[in-house]
This record gives structure tokens, C-alpha cells and sequence, in this order.
């Protein structure tokens, strides 16, 4: 099997140690071969597309604006769309998701996102790079090639989550697969974002649909479902204008529920979620030395690969 790491910035080099570390078991796929894709061409082996794609942890600003001067940026959104086997990771889950908050009001255009999984990622939920740090979380669920990590008293073991200036995804549509879950304080910018989302919710005002919310980007999509460009949420002021937006507004909004927030501003954010054949974690497996993850994900590719036969 063949599996191609988005190489234009972060750590792709520390995806490829670690699919490589778990590659031992899939003789019956012709074992793996991993491959660095920095453009169009490079998603095609020997004339096939390849078998799966991971999308890295780092910057997915950097990844955005480079992956948009060479065209790969669309030729991704396509493979996106081929049911091939794509986990992103940190950065890799902010360009998979349709919809994200907290983006820089300094990238003209709004973030640039893939899309193709139907979530609501906070981008930056818990801090700075300085609030970087480590937490447990649920670990994949068993897979063929799974190895068994467990406590001594026969329970699995918890992932080591590794959150580095880490997104947190606040909303998953009916029908994905949640696979993990954390409970977690957000940032100060995050929090007083969410506050004002939480606000405009609560009024009925569609924030995807309207601009009411200066920190909202959204693929828009054609009436066959094709990305079109993203919409870059911008701030109204005069609240009157929003009202007649809300009024203007179709019964094909997209309507959303952020987790609630406790006393201390804690949320029950989604840290891991599967939708078909597309993954995301909001932590990095990669900096680990825990293979569960990446094991996941190659019994997808292996299952993608098999399926087809």
C-alpha cells in the first residue's frame, strides 16, 4: 500500500518514522510505502492516486498559503472526495473540517481549508505555543493489527496526547463516529470567541450564515456539493443589519450547538472522530512513541485497499 504525507510544512518527516514503525503486519497489501506530496503530480504512483494520505501537525496557515500557489490545494479537495483513506492531525484537522473558528482576521480570504469532514474545529483552543503540554486520552478503538496496551489490571491504557498549541473540535453532524473526548479549559481568546458564539446562537442568528461573526470561516459549496471558496466571517456592528440577515436567512442554514461551558469555562471538546474513510485528532500521535494510531489508520488503508479487490 501506498501512503502519501502532505509535506509542504510540519511534521512530516515524524509521520513517516512512525507509519514506517508500524508497518510490519500488511504483507497481504504489498507492506507500505510511504511518499512525501508537495504537488498535484505527486498524489499519483506509477499512474494511480495513491492509497491513503495523512495530513501533519504544524502551521495550517503555512500549509494554506503555499499548498494555494501550486494547485494542490484543489487536487487535495478531489482526492478528499475519492473515499481514499485521509488523517489529519492537529493542523491536518483544521484544514479537514468544513467549518472553523478563531481564524486570523490576517489571512485575506479566511483560512484555507480542504474540508470534506462535516465539524466545527476552534482553532488555537488551548493556547499558545508556550501552553503546549500533555494529557491522556482514549485510545483508538481495537483494529486488526492493533497492538494490546494494557494496565495492569487488564484495562487499555489511555493515549498519551500530545496538544500542542492543539484546535478542539466544538461540533460533529449526526452520523460521524466520536473516538475520543477530553474535557478542557480554552484559552482566554478562545473563551471570550466562544462567549460571543455562544450569545449569537442563543439569539438564533446563524454565525455560518450571515458574517454576524468576525472569527467564522465555512466552505461554500455549489448546489452538487463542490467547494466553491471559503467564506470569511466579518464583524457587523450594527446589530439591526444582523436581525434583517437572520430574517433573510433559508431553512438550509447550517445549525450548530457548541458544548456548554462550566463555571471555570471548561468545555467537553471532541478530540478524535472518524467519518468514513476521513480521520482527524486534534493531538499529534506522531511525536509519540505509541503506534496504536498510526496502526488505526493503516487497517483503514488496508481495508480500503482490500475492499476494492
Amino acid at each position: 500500500m501506498k501512503v502519501g504525507i502532505l509535506a509542504l510544512q510540519g511534521a512530516f518527516h515524524e509521520h513517516e518514522r512512525m507509519l514506517q514503525a508500524s508497518s510490519s503486519s500488511y504483507s497481504d497489501v504489498g507492506g507500505l510505502e510511504t511518499f512525501f506530496v508537495r504537488t498535484p503530480q505527486e498524489l499519483y504512483h506509477e499512474g494511480e492516486l495513491l492509497d491513503g494520505m495523512v495530513f501533519p501537525g504544524g502551521e495550517s496557515t503555512a500549509m494554506g498559503l503555499i499548498g494555494q500557489t501550486n494547485g494542490i490545494w484543489e487536487a487535495l479537495r478531489t482526492y478528499v472526495k475519492s473515499n481514499r483513506p485521509v488523517w489529519g492531525t492537529c493542523a491536518g484537522m483544521v484544514l479537514l473540517s468544513d467549518r472553523v473558528i478563531g481564524s486570523t482576521a490576517t489571512i485575506v480570504g479566511g483560512q484555507a481549508l480542504i474540508g470534506g469532514m462535516d465539524v466545527t474545529v476552534c482553532r488555537n483552543y488551548f493556547g499558545s505555543q508556550v501552553s503546549s503540554f500533555e494529557m491522556d486520552t482514549p485510545p483508538p478503538p481495537p483494529s486488526d493489527n492493533m497492538p494490546v496496551v494494557e494496565n495492569e489490571d487488564g484495562t487499555l491504557k489511555p493515549f498519551p496526547g500530545v496538544f500542542i498549541r492543539a484546535p478542539a473540535m466544538m461540533q460533529a453532524s449526526k452520523g460521524l463516529d466520536v473516538l475520543g473526548r477530553v474535557v478542557a479549559t480554552p484559552c482566554r481568546q478562545a473563551a471570550a470567541t466562544l462567549r460571543e458564539l455562544d450569545e449569537r446562537i442563543a439569539s438564533g442568528v446563524n454565525v455560518f450564515k450571515g458574517s454576524c461573526v468576525p472569527v467564522v470561516d465555512a466552505l461554500e459549496r455549489d448546489e452538487a456539493g463542490g467547494c466553491i471558496g471559503v467564506k470569511k466571517g466579518s464583524m457587523i456592528e450594527n446589530d439591526v443589519k444582523c436581525a434583517e440577515e437572520k430574517k433573510s436567512e433559508d431553512n438550509s442554514s447550517i445549525s450548530i450547538t457548541l458544548p456548554g461551558a462550566a463555571e471555570d469555562g471548561a468545555r467537553e471538546v471532541i478530540c478524535a472522530v472518524r467519518s468514513g474513510s476521513l480521520l482527524c485528532t486534534a493531538f499529534h500521535p506522531e511525536l509519540t512513541g505509541d503506534l496504536r494510531w498510526h496502526v488505526y489508520y493503516l487497517d483503514m488503508v488496508r481495508e480500503s485497499i482490500l475492499g476494492k479487490k
